[in-house]
């Protein structure tokens, strides 16, 4: 007898109908199962957290309600992919698996390849597509910006009017997060999932909070409301970057259209080009893990391997992490951003920057170690961001700029009035706006430090100092220059200052070197 035929839509971190090719493609060939598989293994991972899962199923849940108005559902399977896969194979004749490309970490990378294999030997096709301006595989970084421009141009994909499906596969039983993804900090300030919370966070920025974008988006007291927060729908795919871009450049249309208004008008229209920028740098960094996923577990120039002890190699390490992690360092303002980040999943590109300086130079921890740590505690951990980001801010690159950030001048630039510094850390309440940000200075502090909060572990400047000088040691290596030459050849973007001195022989270009990624 033979089998029923089954075409597989396999959901991963595009959680929508809308704009979504491999759903487009599979409604043209008969039988549809959408599924997403909920794998154990990989929510054991040290970079995945609860409040990451709790999001993902808040979409999923908005995401059947869409599918069964196309007449449908979405079937979910606990289990590890392939087995799923291998297990739907024994019952039904799969003619094909479409998904999206995903630029995963190296659990997620590892998966697809087994997935792969298994499907050659089966002859099973599996269509990926592409899901962001990300290019697979990438020859040359010549003429990438042009490819992204072109992707996001492209129309629409519409979103089928019906999905035919006479497949009665039962969902499993979706596991307690508590089960699932073990031990975790609250997170009660968290955002929600699902596409109608995106299209709301979408227009609202685009209408109104996106006004003071550029000036407001490096301060936390503000950055969390003036910031899109469109960041854990893209991650996740409510929303696809292209739908954004694409409003986006309607909304700019809009504004260039306008008869002049003064500042307002010319606030709105220099927000949104920085906005616009920051949506084709999240690809160029998510493009460097895709062509080199070693990059999640290694220095991306060699010769920092091991520049910083492990938390395995030195205790004393492990309670500065601690530290850090549970915003108990001293240092007022970096403190507060961790306990903010801690407790809403989310914080401003600037203090995210910020506090993994931090750690990597004034802390002097393993970037590995720190960069595990801060993955869990962000909704919307993108590997691709992430890994690339948390590398140049450790110094690790050797083609960035080293920019070591003063957590206490941060502080007086960003909190003058200790606002965010109070909201966060209550102990501090009864000390003066001039005396929060170093607040172990000023008499009676005794009170309060070292009781109610911690003194300073670190002297801010001379760990800064001594980082510094042990970071640029490395770069007097005679090996060093030739390796960060290759190093910018291969990822670094092809616009700006650093690629006419790459280009005349002058020097280590220094790409991306103030980048603000904030979405």
């Amino acid at each position: 007898m033979s089998k029923p035929p089954l075409n597989i839509v396999w959901f991963k971190r595009d959680l929508r109908v809308q704009d979504h090719a491999p759903l487009f493609e599979a409604a043209k060939h008969g039988n549809v199962l959408p599924l997403y598989i909920i794998e154990p293994d990989y929510w054991q991972e040290p970079d995945t957290s609860k409040r990451q899962w709790e999001f993902i199923a808040e979409c999923l849940t908005e995401l059947d309600k869409d599918l069964q108005t196309l007449g449908t559902s979405l079937v979910i399977k606990v289990g590890s992919a392939l087995e799923t896969l291998q297990s739907l194979a024994q019952d039904y004749d799969i003619k094909a698996i479409f998904s999206h490309e995903e630029t995963g970490n190296g659990w997620t990378y590892q998966r697809d390849l087994r997935v792969k294999s298994w499907c050659q030997a089966q002859s099973i096709p599996w269509q990926e597509y592409q899901q962001f301006g990300i290019e697979r595989p990438l020859i040359s970084r010549n003429g990438w910006a042009k490819s992204w421009e072109s992707y996001m141009r492209q129309d629409i994909i519409p979103t089928p009017e019906t999905l035919s499906s006479t497949a009665h596969i039962a969902s499993d039983s979706i596991p307690s997060p508590d089960v699932l993804c073990g031990p975790d900090w609250p997170c009660p300030e968290r955002q929600k999932g699902g596409r109608r919370l995106a299209l709301a966070h979408l227009e609202s920025f685009l209408e109104d909070r996106g006004q003071n974008y550029r000036r407001e988006m490096s301060s936390p007291n503000t950055g969390f409301v003036s910031c899109s927060r469109l960041s854990p729908y893209i991650a996740y795919g409510s929303l696809s970057l292209r739908e954004i871009t694409q409003t986006l450049w309607g909304r700019q249309a809009e504004l260039k259209s306008m008869a002049n208004q003064g500042e307002k008008l010319g606030m709105w229209r220099g927000s949104m080009s920085s906005f616009s920028g920051r949506l084709h740098w999240h690809c160029h960094f998510m493009q460097k893990l895709e062509d080199e996923p070693r990059i999640e577990f290694e220095c991306l120039h060699p010769l920092y391997q091991g520049l910083r002890p492990t938390t395995a190699q030195d205790p004393d390490a492990a309670l500065r992490l601690k530290a850090w992690s549970e915003g108990k360092m001293g240092l007022p303002f970096a403190d507060a951003c961790m306990r903010a980040l801690n407790a809403t999943g989310y914080l401003n590109f600037r203090m995210r920057a910020m506090l993994m300086a931090v750690a990597s130079y004034h802390l002097w921890l393993d970037w590995r170690d720190s960069g595990l740590l801060y993955a869990q505690k962000f909704t919307d951990y993108e590997p691709g961001i992430h890994w690339s980001q948390v590398q140049m801010q450790s110094g690790t690159t050797g083609i960035n700029t080293i920019r070591i950030y003063n957590p206490i001048k941060q502080g007086h630039d960003h909190d003058p009035h200790g606002a965010f510094i109070r909201h966060w850390i209550p102990e501090l309440a009864g000390f003066s706006d001039t005396q929060i940000h170093e607040p172990w200075k000023y008499d009676g502090a005794g009170e309060v430090i070292g009781k109610h909060y911690p003194e300073p572990i670190v002297d801010p400047i001379a760990a800064a100092r001594e980082a510094k000088d042990r970071v640029w040691a490395v770069r007097r290596d005679p090996d060093f220059r030739q390796t960060a030459l290759n190093i910018v050849d291969k990822h670094a973007s092809r616009k700006g200052q650093f690629m006419r001195e790459r280009n005349n022989g002058r020097g280590i270009p220094k790409p991306d070197a103030q980048m603000q990624l904030n979405l």
